[in-house]
């Protein structure tokens, strides 16, 4: 179950019509990013109305047009919501499960204000089944007291699991204690070693740590009032998690801010643990600027997830706009870290810096004026987003500025990697085959590359590049006369052909030639011919 387009229109809360357009193959996790009051959880609350038409997540229900309608209209309805899933309208695949009788597990939501600083049950009571959600925030804005009902919904399942095994109480205990402790222990030293006892006036979780002192052979045990408040968030947020497992598994699971009173490095392990935790046909959708879950998705989860960037200026409130998501390079994680760290941005250094040729002086604010770098960091700044192209110049600045950039930074950053990306043209313009391109590598240091084609032009002008520009932009790419053109896209001078090849893919208007290259880089995809030589060029040595 995947969402992949969402449009909230007619003034849905701060925005005037936003879209949301994932693709034909939204990912698993979808990441909300980008300034308080940007409108990330206002998204949360769209999804919510909308699924509120059928049934009200929680015991408050849905608020009113004034909450939902920016300008207040009375007539405002869930109609102003359209989500789009993979397998259908919102509509289609809400009748489909409930044709299943599972409509309302079809939306999970956490709310960020999740109250949980108490925990003590006194007496025993009937609950609902939890398939049936009926407990717990409705919108980003509700209180979501979840940890007594869940409390209780543990303790449901301990004495399903006691009956229906026939085992001792110990066993019981240690069966459900067991499966929720892999999850907390991955995040915090901390173990849950009872579920208590309701009867005996002790109806709550008890824990103990590793440096706690030893009672019996025993570690001391504590009970869940005294954790801390980040322990407090972990563990409602898991213990939620793990009770869901079985009936909410084919559910868009909301988690508006669940990083709150939580350190950075508990963060990013608890993402990786939400993530284990939710089904495999689910869908996560969270709203953060947290640092460590903004690491775990550059890191561990960067194929799993989608990045909806919220940037700063941009006029939701009076204009309509479509946010599609970010392409994960190094500089829109810089952008991304900026609006959630400001000014500890430095953080995100890069792993591998390539120096190529191009010009050496950066433009304003430090902005790339090279061509080849800036085209090198479109063409892999998704896949190979911790390493930054710089241009260094011309040939020989190129090897007297790497030297060094290694003696300085590599003393700095130890497992910093430099690379020096050269033209095959390394002999002044003179011709060179693949043979001196070989000999060349045989003889300088292993941190030197030098590409297989003449120039990088000889990779913008492939024919793959060009037809899928053509294709995006909706011109003819005129192959009969490419063909005659291009005879030897490896060792041809294409350079001087750029006029050339605009009109071949049907381009009358003028266009600056070097504008017109960088955004070829752009259509050069991962699944080409072409990108995956340049990648094994730059990256393999080869």
């Amino acid at each position: 179950m995947r969402i992949k387009k969402i449009e909230l229109k007619n003034g849905y809360k701060r925005f005037h019509h936003l879209t949301i357009d994932l693709g034909v193959n939204p990912k698993r996790i979808v990441a909300l990013v980008g300034p308080n009051g940007c409108g990330k959880s206002s998204v949360l609350d769209g999804i919510l109305f909308r699924n509120g038409a059928h049934e009200a997540i929680g015991e408050k229900g849905n608020k009113d047009y004034k909450y939902h309608s920016m300008h207040k209209a009375p007539n405002f309805d869930y109609q102003n919501i359209v989500i789009d899933f993979v397998e259908g309208s919102f509509q289609d695949v809400w009748n489909a499960r409930y044709g299943e009788g599972k409509h309302k597990t079809l939306i999970s939501f956490r709310s960020p204000y999740r109250y949980n600083s108490n925990l003590n049950v006194t007496e025993s009571r009937a609950i609902t089944e939890i398939r049936l959600n009926t407990y717990g925030a409705s919108l980003s804005s509700d209180l979501d007291d979840k940890m007594e009902q869940n409390y209780r919904r543990l303790n449901v399942k301990y004495n399903k699991y006691l009956n229906a095994q026939d085992c001792k109480p110990s066993e019981a205990k240690q069966k459900i204690i067991g499966d929720l402790n892999k999850a907390i222990q991955n995040c915090l030293d901390l173990s849950v070693t009872s579920i208590g006892n309701i009867e005996a006036s002790q109806g709550t979780l008890y824990f103990s740590k590793s440096d706690h002192p030893q009672e019996s052979d025993h570690p001391q045990e504590f009970e869940f009032n005294v954790l801390s408040s980040g322990e407090k968030e972990v563990v409602d947020l898991l213990l939620d998690l793990y009770l869901r497992k079985d009936d909410f598994d084919n559910t868009i699971f909301l988690i508006d801010e669940p990083e709150l009173h939580i350190n950075t490095s508990i963060q990013k392990k608890l993402l990786l643990e939400i993530n284990k935790l939710v089904g495999d046909n689910c869908q996560i959708w969270v709203a953060t600027h947290s640092i460590g879950f903004l690491r775990a998705l550059q890191d561990e989860l960067k194929n799993e997830c989608q990045i909806v960037h919220f940037p700063a200026g941009v006029n939701l409130a009076s204009t309509p706009q479509t946010i599609t998501p970010a392409v994960k390079s190094r500089s829109k994680w810089l952008e991304i870290f900026e609006t959630a760290l400001d000014d500890l941005t430095g953080l995100v250094s890069p792993k591998r810096i390539v120096y190529c040729e191009g010009r050496d002086r950066p433009g304003a604010h430090g902005q790339e004026r090279g061509l080849d770098a800036k085209v090198f960091n479109n063409i892999f700044g998704d896949k190979y987003h911790d390493t930054l192209f710089i241009s260094s110049g011309g040939n020989t600045e190129l090897d007297q500025r790497s030297e060094i950039a290694i003696a300085i930074l590599t003393k700095v950053f130890s497992e910093i990697e430099i690379l020096v990306l050269k033209d095959r043209d390394i002999s002044s313009g003179k011709e060179n085959s693949e043979q001196d391109r070989q000999v060349y590598l045989q003889n300088n240091p292993q941190n030197h590359r030098v590409i297989k084609r003449w120039e990088i032009e000889n990779y913008l002008y492939d024919k793959e590049v060009l037809a899928n520009y053509c294709s995006a932009i909706g011109t003819t790419f005129n192959e009969p006369e490419y063909d005659q053109l291009v005879t030897d896209i490896v060792n041809q001078n294409i350079k001087d052909k750029t006029g050339r090849v605009k009109s071949i893919c049907g381009i009358t208007t003028s266009i600056n030639p070097e504008t017109f290259k960088s955004t070829l880089s752009k259509y050069m995809k991962e699944d080409m011919t072409v990108y995956s030589e340049l990648e094994r060029c730059i990256f393999d040595r080869a």
